[in-house]
Order: C-alpha cells, then sequence, then structure tokens
C-alpha cells in the first residue's frame, strides 16, 4: 500500500476511535492502541507493514523527550539526582528480579530467558505513562516527579540492558558498541549544545520565516538523535539531552510550540502501531493466561513502584496513582525482544506472548486509573500535592521586551514579583538576559506561545509591543481564551488608542501623550506662567482629551462626523481656556 491511502486509514481511526473512547472517559491512549489493532494484521488487515511505522513512529517519543527536556533545566535535573538513582534504580532491579523469578520458578523457563522477560517488563512506557501522567495533572507534582525520574532510570538502562541480552547469546552480535563511542557522543552533543545551537538559532530566528524556524526545531531533535543512537545510545535520551541543554535558551518556549503538532501526531501514531503489532491470535489461543500475565504484570509493577513511594513519605493516593500509571510494559519491551529473537534466547512463540502482555498492560491502565480515581473519592481522601505544582507560573507576562515594556519588567523585578517576557527580536532577547531577565523568543499573537509562557495562570497582560494592529490581535485572542486576565496596553497614538477602547479594555497608555503634557508643562513655565497655572492647563487639556477619546469609543464615526467632532473639541478646549483666564 502506498503512503496516502496508509496516511487517510490512519486519521481515519483516530477520528473515530478517539474521540469515542475519550467521550466513555478511557483516554485517548487506549483509543489509539484499539484503532491500531482495528487496522492491523489481527483486525481488519488495513496495512500490514508495521515494522517501518513502528520504526517511524518512534519519533513521536523522541520529539515527547525533547519537550520534557525543555522543560527540566540542568539545575533541576541536579536535584533531581538521588530521586532518579535510588527510586528509579530501586524500582527497576527490584520489579526485574520478582519478575524474572517468577519467569524461572512459575513458569519454568531458562535463568537466561527469564532475567531477559525480567528486565524487558521492568521497564514501562515513557510515552504513555508521561501522557498519562498530563492527563492527570500530576507530572509536575512531587510523587509525579518521582515516577518521571524512575522513566529516566529505566531510559539510562536500556543500553546495560540490551548488552546483558546480548551476552546471553550464543554466538556474536551488535549488542552495543564500545563505551568511548558512546561517552564521546555525549560530549560532542553538549559542546554543540553549549557553543553551536543558540547562536544558529539566533541567526535562524533574525532571518528566517516560521517556517524555517520549525525546520530548525526539527532538524537539531533529529540530527541529536540519529547521533546518539548511531553512538549505540537510545535516540530518545539523546533528544532528552539536547532538550535539557536548551532549558535555559530564549528559544524554549518558540521550540516546544514549533514541535507541539508533530510530538501528537506521531506519538498517536505510535500508540497505533503498538497496537498493529499485538498478534491477537495468542490471546485466542490462551486467553486465561495471557490475561492473567498482563494483569499481574500490572499488579506488580504498581505494588513496587507504590512501595517506593511510600518509604520516600508520599501519600497511599498519589503512590498508588504513580503506581499505576507507570505499571504498564513499555515499547523498549519490543526492541529487547527483537534482540532477544535475533540472538536466540527466546523463541518466536515466547517473545511474542511477551509482546501480546505488554500491549494488554497498555491497554489496561487508563481503565485502572479511572477505577483508582473513583474508590478514592468515594473514599473522601484527597490527594496531598492535588494542586501543588514544582514549577511557579508568572504573575504577569510582558509582551513585547523594548523600552516600553523593559520600565514595567524592571519595576517588577525590583519588587520580586515573577513575570515572563516575549519578544520577536532574538538579538534584543540575547542583550536583555545577559542581565538576568527571563526573556523567550516568540510570538506573542499565537495562542500557543501565550500558553507556554503562562498565560492561564496568569494575573496581568502587559501587551508593549509596537505593531498596532497586532496589538489588537493580541488583545482580542487573550479577552476570548482567557476572559479573567487583566490586559493593560500600549496605545501608539490616538486612533490605536480608540481601536482598543472599542474593544472593551479601559486600561490602556498613549505612549506619547503623559510625556507630552509633563513637556507642555515646563514649556507652559519657561514662557513665564506659575506651577500652579502650567499644572492647571495641562489638566484641563488632559480631561477634555480623556472626555473626546470616551466619546469616540462609544460612537462609530466616519471619516466627515470625526473631523466635525475635532473641530467642536478645540473650540471647546479654546472656550475653556478663555473661561479659566477670566476666573484667574
Amino acid at each position: 500500500m502506498t503512503l496516502l491511502p496508509s496516511v487517510a486509514i490512519f486519521l481515519g481511526a483516530t477520528l473515530i476511535a478517539v474521540p469515542l473512547f475519550k467521550k466513555f472517559k478511557l483516554g485517548a491512549i487506549l483509543g489509539y492502541l484499539v484503532a491500531g489493532v482495528l487496522i492491523g494484521p489481527s483486525g481488519l488487515n488495513l496495512i500490514t507493514d508495521i515494522e517501518t511505522i513502528l520504526h517511524f513512529s518512534e519519533l513521536g517519543v523522541v520529539l515527547l523527550l525533547f519537550v520534557i527536556g525543555l522543560e527540566l533545566e540542568p539545575s533541576t535535573l541536579w536535584r533531581m539526582r538521588n530521586q532518579i538513582i535510588v527510586s528509579g534504580g530501586s524500582q527497576l532491579l527490584v520489579t526485574a528480579l520478582v519478575l524474572a523469578l517468577i519467569s524461572h520458578f512459575l513458569l519454568g523457563l531458562p535463568i537466561a530467558s527469564s532475567v531477559t522477560i525480567g528486565l524487558a517488563l521492568a521497564l514501562s512506557s515513557t510515552a504513555f505513562a508521561i501522557q498519562l501522567m498530563n492527563e492527570q495533572r500530576i507530572l509536575n507534582t512531587p510523587p509525579g516527579q518521582q515516577g518521571f525520574s524512575m522513566l529516566l532510570m529505566q531510559d539510562v538502562a536500556v543500553i546495560p540492558i540490551l548488552l546483558i541480552v546480548g551476552s546471553f547469546s550464543t554466538f556474536e552480535t551488535d549488542a552495543g558498541v564500545a563505551w568511548y563511542i558512546s561517552l564521546g557522543a555525549v560530549v560532542a552533543v553538549l559542546i554543540a549544545g553549549k557553543f553551536l545551537v543558540n547562536p544558529v538559532l539566533r541567526i535562524v530566528a533574525n532571518y528566517g520565516s516560521s517556517e524555517v524556524m520549525t525546520a530548525a526545531a526539527l532538524f537539531l531533535v533529529l540530527v541529536t538523535a540519529l547521533a546518539m543512537s548511531s553512538a549505540g545510545l537510545s535516540m530518545g535520551m539523546g533528544a532528552f539531552l539536547a532538550g535539557i541543554l536548551l532549558a535555559n535558551s530564549s528559544f524554549k518556549h518558540q521550540l516546544e510550540v514549533e514541535i507541539e503538532p508533530f510530538k501528537g501526531l506521531l506519538l498517536g501514531l505510535f500508540f497505533i502501531a503498538i497496537g498493529m503489532n499485538l498478534n491477537l491470535s495468542l490471546l485466542i489461543d490462551k486467553p486465561i493466561f495471557i490475561v492473567s500475565m498482563s494483569l499481574l504484570l500490572v499488579l506488580i509493577k504498581a505494588g513496587i513502584i507504590s512501595s517506593i513511594l511510600l518509604l520516600n513519605k508520599q501519600n497511599l493516593k498519589d503512590a498508588s496513582r504513580v503506581g499505576l500509571l507507570l505499571s504498564q510494559g513499555g515499547e523498549f519491551a519490543f526492541v529487547v525482544m527483537t534482540l532477544a529473537l535475533s540472538s536466540l534466547v527466546l523463541t518466536p512463540d515466547i517473545a511474542a506472548q511477551v509482546n501480546l502482555v505488554v500491549g494488554i498492560s497498555m491497554a489496561v491502565t487508563s481503565p485502572l486509573v479511572i477505577l483508582h480515581a473513583q474508590f478514592f473519592s468515594t473514599k473522601n481522601c484527597p490527594a496531598v500535592y492535588e494542586s501543588e505544582s514544582v514549577s511557579h507560573q508568572p504573575q504577569v507576562i510582558i509582551a513585547g521586551f523594548g523600552r516600553f515594556g523593559q520600565i514595567t519588567a524592571r519595576v517588577l523585578a525590583a519588587n520580586s514579583i515573577p513575570f515572563t517576557a516575549l519578544d520577536k527580536d532574538a538579538e534584543h532577547i540575547e542583550f536583555v538576559r545577559k542581565f538576568g531577565n527571563k526573556v523567550f523568543f516568540g510570538d506573542a499573537s499565537r495562542l500557543d506561545m501565550l500558553e507556554k509562557a503562562g498565560i492561564a495562570d496568569a494575573r496581568i497582560l502587559l501587551v508593549a509591543i509596537d505593531e498596532p494592529e497586532q496589538t489588537l490581535n493580541i488583545i482580542k485572542l487573550v479577552k476570548q481564551h482567557y476572559p479573567k486576565v487583566n490586559i493593560v496596553a500600549r496605545a501608539r497614538n490616538r486612533n490605536h488608542a480608540e481601536d482598543i477602547g472599542k474593544l472593551g479594555l479601559d486600561d490602556f497608555v498613549r505612549e506619547m501623550f503623559d510625556g507630552g503634557l509633563v513637556a507642555c508643562e515646563h514649556v507652559l513655565k519657561s514662557i513665564g506662567y506659575s506651577n500652579g497655572q502650567a499644572k492647571k492647563m495641562t489638566v484641563i487639556f488632559a480631561e477634555h482629551d480623556a472626555k473626546m477619546l470616551e466619546d469616540a469609543i462609544k460612537s462609530d464615526m466616519n471619516m466627515e462626523t470625526r473631523l466635525s467632532s475635532i473641530k467642536q473639541g478645540r473650540e471647546e478646549l479654546q472656550q475653556l481656556f478663555v473661561k479659566d483666564s477670566e476666573s484667574s
């Protein structure tokens, strides 16, 4: 089958399955898996080239890990080192040991086969678990971060696991690459991220279009992932490392926005491919055995992970929820099974059964998480960390970080009020960041960009950009999607102020008006007027001008009416000055 019909089938299956499963609150991931089963060889057999699709769809996992890396600054990762080593390491070792013992003593498999299965099934699905944690809004909580540290440890352990499985082979395999090559690849990525990536992105931002920035983001991820893969490390770890290196970059939000659509589609394709990969004929032949093994896997992993979190002083609800979220088998189990088959460590029948157990464990995770939530809601047992986030969103977002926006930013910074600023001038951003300001490259007229900057949790948006039309677009966008956010806008001139006012925004500042009044007051005093007279004259003018502006905002004037209004206003102002002069 050619590419376009396959794409049409994938999209059609997604359009039907995912909304249906989300309607019944079973989650999008389970919808993808079922869609894959239906269109795959075990279902309608609409698509048969599963292996190629699975390899291509792994890019979704790569992009996911890159975005996660962008959210983790190196300092944050360093603070998590104990969780990664202790919690992640203990989960991996204990789970692998328990599953290997069950495989050897309960199922009667040889030691090499048992260890291989134990190591493969100890790995959870990074893409699956993180997607579920995002849906549950637990990823950025302390228990969610502990679960994430376990996933990180598992990703790091993939290469050693492949080396161990390869060592069980009776003949030589290419299970791994020399350690110094892998180390050299890591060092090369670190150097490139430190000295090359940001300068290149600045050039793209200054001279390229938004499409070129998208291409640059994808190129960065793919090159890093492929380089790490060639050096014997996982593509996902390479992308994750690249993301961490850019976590402090001014381009992080823009990169997230550009990659997000590709990440979502490819992750969906990945889960569909996993569903297609499941051999349901084995389930028909051995239904009790396969289902019981799948449930046993989920229960063992959930129990071990929950126990580790309880020992780390998490409450029962959060510990058991994270345990369930990480209880499924992972996508790397398919990689381990492929190597075990080529190394003659496992028979095709056993490898196929393990793959099916992994797929079913993924399928049952979402319903079990739903049952868990219902159980604890009836017990009236709220999670301690339900709303406590590890990251702190800004109270203020400043769109445009030129001289106008910087005045507010400096006052906020001096009073320790958190803010995030967005600007489209890459060189300008780099200069400002040298002074410790948190400024990111990005177009504030894009809703996804504002959302990455934290508009959902912000109290105030200051629109301080130069372009009048773009200012109006941002105001409309935020008032439509986030009406509770207070907006303060910069008006370039009187006409722009009228346009802003007609959008229902009262809080705007005419950038030249106040400065012009102050200059006028100085001129009047230099002519010979007293301080009080000069002040009064400017106040009269300001009040009259404000009234005229208010009338213009409330009415819908054509050009002829506007000119007539201006003439009438000038006459009224002259009368006010004459009246004030006669009374003084």
